[in-house]
């Protein structure tokens, strides 16, 4: 592929309510494994590295190593810009465009988006340089092939002399009802809404300084009091945090006379819904999908997503059947779009499987809340090879850990131990103590916690590879 002056810009905002109870807010779905084992943003930065290995990733500092793990997957060279808070796309676009060179193409991206066909992406962007490097503000809209009430839409002009294909911008068109939906796809000449933007970096702090002034300057504030840390940059938190939540959409692109759009049309979905969940899996005769293991008795038009252990439909219709191992969603198909409804509800009752996942993910492996009761826990902890937590001790409770698998080194008071597979240690209440991966491959340890307060923030770190000290 033909290398241009193209800086691809990841956005990795966004809770993916919409995918509960697989997306949560401490793990939305661009960093869940969707796609043959790999998360969408990961599949995100290999499409994008067709056009330039070297990346410009804007994310939230709670899923900063998350990032960090997609980059390193995906083998690519990035810079991640740290947002202390979120601020919606207007923002996001400001600070990447304020850290760019001003001559740079920005190739702005959503994290989440399933695009199959990576070269056909690649070719699509290609043809919109013109336009960027003419100064305009180039869009690209997906040729929409129902009448969709999920997405707004972009109504086509007269074709831009000097830019190639791109035409300009009659209107944007809010989400419509079904009806409206209808009409618009009747009618022609209207793409929905994709959130893909490639804009020169001086041509969008111009559009921002003349639509958004309030934003472009609290974001230059954010810039200049960024700090550095190692491939992250944090931007200043106060000068940020003063910044209004706008999408770019109506902070400056339904403003702006010199916006451009380029068709998509290829296969695309922005995986918004179990519904568009669904379509990624292959139908059997009465249009049942499956995703793991799932199992189908006279039922029709069912999907189940079922990764970790049996689920069983009978004589189901028009149902999705979401299974994970601490929340099940069951919902009618013409219901999907109200899951964001279902998270707040249960928010709202300070149910905790609302934001937080069983398993979770950390910059040195993950760990599973296998049990929990009065006064005690079981943890399932997996420490990558060569990884370290941080020299920590605890209040209010004592562990027991045994090895299972691979080998352990433990600081546990004054003393480094060894440990292998079958072997325990017990850290008393109060104990400083370290655990670290030596070894080349994943070290696996059984964690029995006791005590009178089990939570994450009972925990006083004294040395930290990862900055929580």
């Amino acid at each position: 592929m033909k290398q241009l002056n193209i800086v691809p810009v990841i956005l990795c905002g966004g809770s993916g309510t919409r995918l509960w109870p697989l997306s949560r807010k401490a793990l939305p779905k661009q960093f869940v494994p969707l796609v043959q084992g790999k998360s969408l943003l990961q599949l995100t930065l290999e499409r994008a590295a067709l056009l330039n290995p070297r990346q410009l990733i804007v994310a939230s500092e709670t899923h900063r190593f998350l990032v960090k793990e997609c980059a390193e997957a995906a083998s690519i060279e990035s810079t991640i810009l740290l947002e202390p808070l979120g601020r919606n796309t207007a923002a996001a676009m400001a600070v990447a465009a304020l850290s760019a060179e001003p001559d740079a193409l920005l190739l702005f991206l959503p994290a989440d988006h399933h695009i199959p066909d990576a070269k056909a992406f690649a070719a699509t962007i290609e043809s919109g340089v013109a336009g960027a490097q003419a100064d305009s503000l180039v869009t690209f809209g997906v040729q929409h092939t129902y009448p969709s009430t999920a997405f707004g839409y972009i109504q086509e002009g007269e074709v831009v002399k000097g830019q190639g294909t791109a035409k300009s911008v009659r209107r944007f068109i809010e989400k419509p009802g079904a009806v409206r939906a209808q009409d618009l796809l009747l009618f022609g000449g209207h793409l929905w809404i994709a959130g893909i933007f490639l804009i020169k970096a001086r041509a969008l702090l111009q559009a921002l300084g003349e639509h958004a002034p309030d934003i472009l300057e609290v974001c230059k504030s954010a810039v200049r009091e960024q700090v550095a840390d190692g491939d992250f940059r944090r931007l200043g938190a106060a000068s940020f945090s003063e910044c209004r939540s706008e999408s770019i959409d109506y902070a400056v692109m339904e403003k702006a006379s010199n916006v451009v759009v380029l068709p998509f049309t290829a296969a695309w979905s922005d995986v918004g819904s179990w519904n568009a969940v669904a379509q990624m899996s292959e139908p059997d005769a009465q249009q049942n999908r499956v995703h793991g293991q799932g199992y189908f008795i006279s039922c029709s038009d069912t999907f189940i997503h079922a990764p970790t252990r049996p689920v069983v439909a009978l004589g189901t219709k028009n149902l999705l059947i979401i299974d994970t191992v601490d929340a099940l969603l069951v919902a009618d198909v013409d219901h999907v779009e109200q899951v964001k409804n279902v998270v707040s509800l249960l928010e709202a009752e300070n149910v905790p499987q609302a934001q937080r996942h069983r398993h979770v993910a950390r910059p040195w492996g993950s760990f599973d809340s296998v049990d929990s009761g009065t006064r005690f826990q079981v943890k399932r902890i997996v420490v990558k090879p060569g990884a370290t937590l941080s020299l920590q001790m605890h209040h209010h409770r004592a562990e027991h850990w045994v090895v299972v698998s691979g080998t352990a080194e433990v600081t546990n008071g004054n003393k480094v131990l060894l440990l292998s597979e079958n072997q325990s240690t017990y850290i008393p209440l109060g104990e400083v103590h370290r655990l670290r991966n030596p070894g080349k491959v994943p070290l696996e340890i059984i964690e029995v916690q006791s005590g009178s307060y089990l939570g994450e923030d009972d925990i006083v770190r004294f040395e930290d590879t990862y900055g929580r000290s």
